[in-house]
């Protein structure tokens, strides 16, 4: 037995030594530790393995494939692999010389997954090596199965990421059936395959981020986190180190190791300028300078890096007034308005209030744990006839607002709502004396309050809040009014 004391990195491959006829026995020690290695790997690995010559007889045949098929390696070697190999097609490729991969072969009854492939050396075909993979389908099942274990597993972490990251949003969650939001979710579906930069234009709480997270999700990025930057709530004087990082030592109270800015993190991903026309004009230049040169340079650094982002901006101001007076860059506002979605504000879409309404109060009553699911048709109406300054985000508050006071009736009705929504609907005496009925297993003072706020709310709503004509229908002082309109909290 030959003793071998060899340096690592003398021995890395048999590729690596440059050995000719007059250097051989200087590289003895080194090919022979090799061709050990080789050995014990070949007959180790998991993988059954067989190696043929053109002509198809084996030169090389794994110990543990031997074993299963019954044959001592000494026997195999030399015979032609049809007489030692059951059902094999080794014979075949070296025919076709076209590999098979993931072929079924039956061997001794269980039925095994084999690939075939050429061997080439220099150009020149020299044989094919066989490889069993799954040396029967139950092996193989368990191995997708763990799979697709494993790619549900990813699928879960993948989404509970977004949750966590607040882009989970899709075009699903973008609820309405009008024709204006039609065609913004349409053009949006459009834009969301393209690396195009998009500029998102729409009043306050039409739910421009809503669209934003959904064409990033819908985009072939979207298995990245989507990257969010409100430009107007950060101070002017920290958003170059919140948008670009600064390494360390960059100022004083530059934390160690330095700092990712956000289009760092948004490399490969979308990164989401919010309220872009909030951006001071020496920011400006250094977005502009990122659209054009794709790079970015933290504070203190004296290098810039690549980067690969989209970016998708939203503001509800004019930029293009802003242009003409010098406050926003023309320049900037053409490269982010590659592509613009305009999200219709409420009053343009009114007959998606109904459904907004009943999405709203589903979410908000499980989220607050109130089980409130109906309102009443005068309240309902009463919304539509609105004309939503706030859009969205005011409906939802009002929703809100209007399930912490419910109570018995476990319904929406107008006296949940505040009396600018109430002053122009029509009464809801229907409910109210529903309402009134399930108060009457109470005390008589009980019975006789709600009785006086539902005419104190009535004659308000008849006279549209005029307190002193309320007053003198109800016989009674200002004052009076005044101490019982704020007893009865009706928010007028």
């Amino acid at each position: 037995m030959i003793k071998i004391n060899i340096k690592k990195q003398e021995y890395l491959s048999l590729n690596s030594l440059d050995i000719t006829k007059d250097n051989f026995e200087e590289h003895l020690d080194q090919v022979l530790f090799l061709l050990s290695l080789y050995k014990n790997i070949f007959n180790d690995i998991y993988n059954w393995v067989v190696v043929v010559d053109k002509e198809g007889f084996i030169v090389m045949m794994n110990k543990k494939y031997c074993d299963f098929i019954g044959i001592k390696q000494e026997e195999a070697i030399g015979r032609h692999v049809t007489d030692v190999i059951e059902n094999t097609r080794m014979h075949i490729v070296l025919k076709t010389r076209q590999k098979e991969i993931g072929d079924i072969q039956e061997i001794k009854g269980n039925q095994m997954i084999a690939d075939r492939i050429p061997i080439y050396i220099d150009g020149e075909f020299i044989g094919a090596v066989g490889t069993v993979i799954f040396k029967d389908l139950v092996e193989f099942d368990v191995y997708v199965k763990n799979i697709l274990k494993m790619e549900k597993e990813l699928e879960f972490y993948k989404k509970e990421l977004k949750k966590a990251l607040g882009s989970a949003y899709t075009f699903d969650n973008i609820i309405g059936e009008s024709s204006a939001i039609k065609r913004a979710k349409e053009m949006s579906k459009k834009v969301a395959l393209s690396k195009s930069n998009v500029l998102i234009l729409g009043e306050s709480g039409t739910g421009k981020e809503l669209f934003a997270h959904s064409i990033h999700n819908a985009s072939p990025r979207g298995d990245y986190p989507l990257i969010k930057v409100n430009c107007g709530a950060i101070p002017s004087d920290l958003l170059e180190s919140e948008l670009f990082g600064y390494e360390e030592g960059a100022f004083t109270g530059a934390k160690k190791g330095g700092k990712l800015g956000k289009f760092e993190l948004a490399n490969k991903s979308t990164i989401f300028l919010d309220e872009i026309g909030d951006l001071p004009l020496n920011m400006q230049v250094k977005i502009l300078r990122v659209i054009q040169e794709r790079e970015i340079e933290r504070i203190g650094s004296v290098k810039s890096q690549k980067i690969d982002v989209r970016i998708i901006a939203a503001t509800n101001r004019d930029l293009k007034e802003m242009v003409k007076k010098k406050l926003f860059r023309e320049d900037l506002y053409y490269r982010l308005n590659v592509i613009n979605i305009n999200v219709p504000p409420l009053r343009e879409r009114i007959e998606d209030i109904p459904l907004l309404t009943h999405h709203l109060m589903k979410k908000l009553s499980s989220e607050m744990e109130r089980h409130v699911t109906e309102i009443s048709p005068n309240a309902l109406e009463a919304l539509t006839n609105y004309h939503w300054p706030g859009n969205i985000r005011e409906l939802a508050n009002l929703i809100e607002r209007a399930l912490n006071m419910v109570e018995k009736e476990a319904m929406i009705t107008l006296d949940h709502f505040p009396y600018y929504i109430r002053r122009k609907a029509k009464p809801d005496i229907g409910v109210s004396l529903d309402t009134l009925e399930m108060q009457l297993d109470g005390t008589l003072k009980e019975i006789f309050d709600e009785i006086e706020k539902k005419a104190i709310q009535q004659t308000l709503l008849k006279y549209d809040g005029n307190k002193l004509k309320t007053a003198k229908k109800l016989g009674i002082s200002r004052t009076n009014l005044y101490e019982k309109i704020k007893k009865y909290d009706l928010d007028m």
